[in-house]
């Protein structure tokens, strides 16, 4: 939904709970403290997480035909998911995936047979429809069961798959909008606007804003692309607002037009923090929803916009998702530059002390793009690194459906595929927090090409039926060189300095533009790395100063004197053994590359 940001920011520069006894609530309050409390410790392994899009990972059809149906272009199903595959990630490192697109959404594919007909095309981004539309909560998309019908059935099993592999399953949750077109088959009685008051822009217990100013019919930007009309036969007499809270009769192409905002609780017009949003219908159906999930064996939720919400809901839902699970995982996507955010701090820090395991770091993610893009430098990164708790409970990524491909010719210099191994190697050492690759991306995939809604945008769609040639061809030497140094970087993740270490920023000490320098070290076994980056495409660095000042070699528990330095990621590495005289001497990095030294003193003169 980050594109959806940038197109709202552009657009804007143009113009407790409801009482339940008071003899319950103190209990209450102290369950969910103790939830909070507890919730890292049962977090013990730190997440490594592979977002798979069902729709792409399993097709190998080739058509890829732009604006393609799914008979033309084909679809991944749950079933493709195998136990090869399956073994295949988890001995890349990975811990949990991400199933991104499993619940039903809009599409303009027709499955009558299994009453479930096409949507209407005017509330549909492209043929597959967008993953982020979702018309039943309680359903699956029918293009990824072998037969429709059973497709519960066909999911539950890939649950177990995954589970049998020692992986755990996130699901996207999508609690800010759903598609015009909502309404649960599963759960008909917990379908969303089921008894609202259509004549309140707000009222607490609708589960919709309602259009009140100007007169319909609801105008959508889509008259005359493709046979549409601009219309949506359900909303001629009444009108709602978009998910991006556009209070409009005439949403524009860069409203989220084919969604509808939920109500939490919050009256737009006049509450802009949403601290005094209590329990209502709508948080009681997402609870339900959460709980339904949670019984397929779902182990966690990625939550979409998570900071168009109100804390309040938040600390309600998760206290009641980990009563039903303790383990139960959830990572926020979330911006804090975004002006529709429902808090009045950063709501970063506001989501984590709702409950939240992980929030999207998106700042460190931009600003090493703009290492690239200009205007800044690799010795920047110091403002950034902290040993706070935001920012070691940050998601790092490369890559996610949002961001452009790393391999693509159009992005990141138009260095290749290589570029992600010093992007991520910088990324994913920093924090004690999640991270995160995109199917694909280890295997260097360029998303060429305008593919369908989305266009040429150096993104892989999510909107249409497709393909991803890095998937469905077999892979060359250098893939398979790629793919293997992403595992070397993954499975390192959970050294106890990584996973637990405390971090400490070297490149002030070392500014340069494209030589990145930090240090991550644990107390408890005494593990220490110092992680240099190359970032530049195509110059080895050679006699790399790495400066130490006496503050820095006391918080690395160095001294003056022999250290022994061990790159963790180049496979068969022999030791360089080094004097410390206010730094030391690394004779040269590669291009594009990350080196993940373990530093250990060398005491004993007959190890030089």
């Amino acid at each position: 939904m980050k594109q959806m940001i940038r197109t709202s920011h552009a657009k804007a520069q143009r113009r407790k709970d409801q009482k339940v006894g008071e003899t319950f609530a103190p209990l209450r309050l102290c369950v969910s403290l103790l939830c909070l409390v507890f919730a890292s410790a049962l977090h013990a392994e730190r997440p490594v997480i592979y977002q798979l899009m069902v729709r792409h990972f399993g097709n190998t059809n080739v058509t890829n035909k732009p604006h393609g149906t799914l008979a033309e272009n084909g679809c991944g199903k749950f079933a493709d998911i195998n136990d090869t595959a399956l073994k295949s990630l988890r001995e890349l490192g990975i811990t949990h995936l991400w199933l991104t697109g499993v619940i039903q959404q809009a599409t303009r594919t027709d499955y009558s047979r299994i009453g479930q007909p096409a949507d209407d095309a005017d509330i549909c981004k492209g043929q597959a429809g967008s993953p982020y539309a979702i018309k039943d909560y309680f359903d699956v998309c029918p293009d990824y069961a072998i037969e429709p019908a059973k497709r519960l059935d066909e999911f539950r099993e890939l649950v177990k798959r995954c589970h049998a592999h020692g992986l755990k399953v996130i699901l996207d949750f999508v609690p800010n909008h759903v598609s015009r077109a909502y309404r649960s088959d599963i759960r008909p009685e917990l379908s969303f606007g089921e008894g609202d008051d259509r004549g309140q822009f707000f009222s607490t217990n609708n589960h919709f804003y309602y259009l009140r100013l100007g007169a319909p019919p609801l105008q959508l930007p889509t008259g005359g692309q493709n046979g549409c009309d601009g219309r949506f036969d359900l909303e001629r007499d009444f009108g709602r607002v978009t998910g991006n809270n556009a209070a409009t009769w005439s949403p524009s192409s860069n409203d989220w037009f084919e969604t509808v905002k939920l109500n939490y609780g919050v009256n737009l017009v006049h509450e802009h923090t949403g601290d005094h949003a209590t329990e209502n219908r709508t948080w009681r159906c997402m609870d339900a929803i959460l709980a339904y999930w949670q019984d397929f064996g779902v182990d966690g939720f990625r939550c979409d916009m998570a900071h168009m919400i109100p804390m309040p809901f938040w600390r309600y839902a998760l206290q009641k998702a980990r009563e039903r699970d303790a383990k139960a995982y959830f990572m926020a996507e979330a911006y804090d530059n975004d002006p529709a955010k429902l808090t009045s701090g950063n709501v970063l820090d506001a989501l984590l002390d709702a409950g939240f395991d992980a929030v999207y770091d998106d700042p460190t993610y931009d600003l090493v793009k703009a290492i690239y893009d200009g205007p800044k430098w690799a010795n920047d990164l110091d403002a950034v690194i902290s040993d706070s708790p935001r920012f070691h409970r940050s998601l790092r990524y490369g890559e996610n459906h949002d961001e452009v491909r790393l391999a693509s010719p159009q992005q990141w210099r138009g260095l290749g595929m290589n570029v992600g191994r010093g992007v991520c190697g910088l990324l994913f050492g920093l924090g004690r927090g999640p991270v995160m690759i995109y199917n694909g991306q280890e295997l260097g995939e360029q998303a060429l090409g305008a593919e369908g809604h989305g266009g040429d945008d150096s993104r892989t769609t999510i909107f249409d039926y497709w393909s991803l040639p890095s998937l469905r061809n077999p892979p060359s030497e250098e893939q398979k060189e790629l793919r293997e140094s992403y595992g070397r970087l993954l499975r390192l993740m959970n050294e106890p300095a990584l996973a637990k270490g405390s971090v400490r920023p070297l490149n002030r000490d070392n500014s340069s533009q494209w030589l990145s320098f930090y240090a991550r070290r644990d107390a408890e076994s005494g593990q220490t790395f110092l992680i240099v980056t190359n970032l530049h495409g195509s110059e080895t660095m050679k006699d790399v100063r790495v400066n130490l000042t006496a503050e820095s070699l006391a918080w690395l528990c160095l001294e003056q004197g022999w250290i022994s330095l061990r790159d963790r990621l180049a496979p068969g590495s022999r030791p360089l053994n080094t004097l410390v005289d206010g730094g030391f001497v690394i004779p040269e990095v590669a291009p594009m590359s990350s080196m993940y030294f373990e530093l250990r003193p060398v005491r004993d003169v007959a190890e030089k």
